[in-house]
Order: structure tokens, then sequence, then C-alpha cells
């Protein structure tokens, strides 16, 4: 019986085959298409995690990647000599070097293994795939589409509730583990789609859907009470206004500095400010705002700032190559301090990552894991601002800028959170970094004329 069952499989498995041998940008999409509706299985007595069904497609085109670069001999110089893969890639190199010093080996083993079917099909084939324009395209809504079915889904589900603050942790189920993620993701796209609307030369039609579509992502973030989305989306529309007014970065920085200096001299008052703020998670959106200042009873803080200060003291007993990528989770747990626990706390330290993207790096790879981390977010912004600022085309310069926009909401919200672990997260995460990088290789010279003439000659 379960012969036959297999049978049925086999005219898939030869389309997929097919699609793996002849088209594999074809895969790639059919991938980004699929991660906002994945469903994560886990299985606690192997213990193993894995997002279905993206992340074994994911290492079929890995495996692919791999053999083709073996037999090819190599892989596009103009993009190796990027100053973005650079820095990915010395990245990667340093993820490898500390797999060796890892305190669990085996987990850093399939952590790296992770980062790379996540790097080559969003980053390193994907910017291949670029070169041409309405690929990019595609590629956003292909992602897009399927997140916009998620947000109706967890809208409906929510109202079942009355759309109360408690519910909308879990109304995501099983597309999303819980809000924060949810919320992380909507922070990315919302400026993309919002770009979208203001396209030059498009139907009222198309118009009319990129209006509706941000429209839902909108109520969607809204409704995810994730204060850190919250804080990432209203920095990105910081950095708008100060792209859009073109003021220069030696005032940005300034700015910077002073408030830098304003915090050191009256830290101590500052923090005596924070810790009077009593205000808890709530439904009413501006107590919800206030709690996020809320370091003297808002679990949620107190947990973070639990899992933070754990990351620093790994980082201060090995500051050079740190416990092994992957390895917090399963190492933090002694360096808790009980009057730093908090009611989310366990004593075996079990329950997951160390809430940054920075921090988390800085414990599991030490110095040069957080450094080589913050290289390529320069790298990004650097990319991305040089081609808003020389872009020929109103497309390009627009959706340089979107795309930008919307990568620094997760640069943001990578100070209180990490994802990069996750599908989820990744795939637009090394996506829209894949599109800034071709975006500056092959299309920031182009006129609006010479992009809609090669999208047309792609359709012959």
């Amino acid at each position: 019986m379960h012969e036959e069952y297999y049978m049925l499989l086999a005219p898939v498995f030869l389309v997929l085959l097919f699609l793996y041998l002849f088209s594999l940008d074809k895969v790639i999409m059919m991938i980004v298409f699929l991660t906002p509706l994945a469903v994560n299985y886990k299985n606690y007595d192997l213990g193993i995690g894995i997002s279905l069904p993206t992340e074994p497609l994911m290492l079929g085109v890995l495996f692919i990647f791999l053999i083709r670069l073996f037999y090819d001999g190599g892989y596009n110089t103009r993009i190796l000599k990027h100053p973005v893969t650079i820095a990915i890639l010395i990245n990667l190199f340093w993820l490898f070097i500390t797999i060796f010093t890892s305190e669990i080996p085996l987990v850093s083993v399939k952590f790296f293994v992770a980062r790379l079917w996540f790097l080559v099909p969003f980053y390193f084939i994907a910017v291949i795939i670029f070169r041409k324009y309405k690929n990019i395209n595609t590629f956003l809504w292909m992602y897009v589409i399927p997140l916009v079915f998620v947000v109706l889904y967890t809208l409906f589900n929510h109202a079942q509730y009355g759309f109360d603050k408690p519910s909308s942790n879990m109304v995501m189920h099983p597309f999303y583990n819980d809000h924060t993620a949810y919320g992380a993701i909507l922070a990315i796209f919302i400026p993309v789609v919002f770009g979208f609307f203001f396209r030059k030369n498009q139907s009222k039609s198309a118009q009319l859907m990129s209006f509706a579509v941000l429209f839902i992502l909108v109520m969607g973030i809204v409704f995810s009470y994730s204060r850190a989305a919250w804080l990432s989306l209203s920095f990105s529309l910081v950095l708008f206004i100060i792209i859009r007014l073109r003021i220069k970065f030696r005032y940005v920085f300034s700015v910077l500095v002073l408030l830098g200096g304003l915090f050191y001299l009256f830290q101590f008052q500052f923090i005596d400010r924070l810790e009077k703020n009593k205000q808890d998670s709530s439904t009413d959106f501006l107590e919800h705002i206030q709690s996020i200042s809320n370091i003297s009873s808002d679990a949620s803080n107190l947990e973070r700032i639990n899992r933070w200060n754990c990351a620093i003291r790994l980082f201060m007993e090995r500051p050079f190559f740190g416990w092994g990528p992957g390895t917090y989770q399963f190492v933090y747990a002694p360096f808790q301090r009980s009057k730093e626990k908090t009611i989310i706390s366990t004593n075996a330290g079990d329950m997951g990552n160390a809430h940054s993207e920075y921090i988390g790096p800085l414990s599991e790879s030490g110095v040069l894991g957080m450094l080589t981390f913050i290289a390529i977010i320069i790298a990004v912004m650097v990319t991305g601002l040089r081609v808003y600022k020389r872009a020929r085309s109103p497309e390009v310069k627009l959706l340089s800028m979107t795309v930008l926009l919307g990568l620094f909401s997760y640069f943001v919200h990578g100070l209180l959170n990490n994802f990069l672990d996750s599908d989820k997260a990744s795939v637009p995460f090394w996506g829209l970094i894949a599109v800034i990088v071709a975006l500056d290789l092959y299309h920031k010279n182009k006129s609006s004329y010479e992009i809609m003439e090669g999208d047309k000659q792609d359709k012959k």
C-alpha cells in the first residue's frame, strides 16, 4: 500500500529533477513562494528541526550548485569582487574556522550548512538571476503574494479573539512561531510594497492591487503587537527622510555621536527613568508603545536583557573564537544570574537564542563573528545608497530605495531579535541583498527605455 503512494510521487520527483537540472531559477522562485507557507517540523527524540518543504529544496539547490561549480570551474568573478560578496565570504570563512573550536561541533556544522543553503540560492544564484530586471519583481511578488494569504489567515484567527494582545502571539501558527518573527517580515516588505504603489507607468489596476496589498500588510503589522517591528519600521521612516532630504552623512554621524555622548554622561539618570516605567504590554496601542522602554516589570524586555547579559558573559570567557556557531541556546544556562531571571526563564536555559543578530554572533563566533556580520551590513548600506544616488532610471532609484529601507528595518530589528537561522527571514534577507548587488552591477547605469527593452527581449 505504501509503495503505491510512493509511485504517485514519482511524477512530482521527475518534474523537480528536470527543473533542478535545466531550470534552477524556477526552483528558486518556487521556494520563495513556499517560504511564507512553510511549516516547521521538530523531532525532539532525534533533536532535529526543519522547515518543510523549503529547506530540503534549498539543500537540493546547494548540491546542484556545488556540482556545477566543480564542473564549470568557477563562479562569476564580477560578483565575487563586489564588496558585499567579499564581506559575506569573509564572514563565512570565519564561521567555518570557529566550527573547529566549537563547544558542540555537530551543532556548528549544522548551522554552517544551513547558512550555506540560505546563501547559495538567495544570494549567489539570485544575483545571477537578477541580471534580468523582471526577475527582481517576480522574486518580490513571489514572497509577497503568499505572505498576504498568511496575514489574512492571521487576521481571521485573531478576529475570533477580538484582536486582543494575549492571542497575538499564536494566531499566526503554524506559519510563524510567534508574533515577533511575523512582525519582522512584515516590516521588511511594507517599504517594498509601498514602492510598488508609487511606480510610474503602471496601470490603475496594478496600482490598486499594490494599495490593497499594502493595506493588508499594514493591518497585519498593527495587530501583530510586535513592538520591535513597529520600532524598526519607524527607523526606516527616519532613514527615508534623511535620504529624501539629502542630509549629509557627517551630520547624521555627528548627531549619533552627540546622542551617544549624552547617554554616556547621563546614563544613570536615563536608566533610573526607564526603571520607573511600569507600563506592561497592552492591547491599547499607546500603552503598548510605552511598554517598549519598561525594563522594570515587562517580562519580555527583562528576558531579552537576561539573554544579552548571558551572551556578554559567554563572550568574556571566549572572546576570540566564541563557543561555536549555533551553540548559544545549548550553553547559556550556567551563565544566567538568579537576580536577572524572569518568569519566562528556565534553569535549563532551553528557551532559544540570544535575541540579537549582533550579540549572538559575538558569543558564538567571537569578536570577528560580530564584526564580519556588521561589515556585511555596512557594505549593503553603502551599495544601496550608491545605487540610489547614481541610478539613471527612476524605476531603479525607487526600487533601490524601498529595498534598502526594507533591509534597514531588519538591521534595526536585529538589535532586539535574531531570525536568520530560519527560512522565513533568511530568504528575504539574503534575497534583498542580492537585489541591491544586482542593481549595482547590472542595472544602475541603464535608462528606463533600456530596462523596458531588456524585458521585451526576454519575452521573445
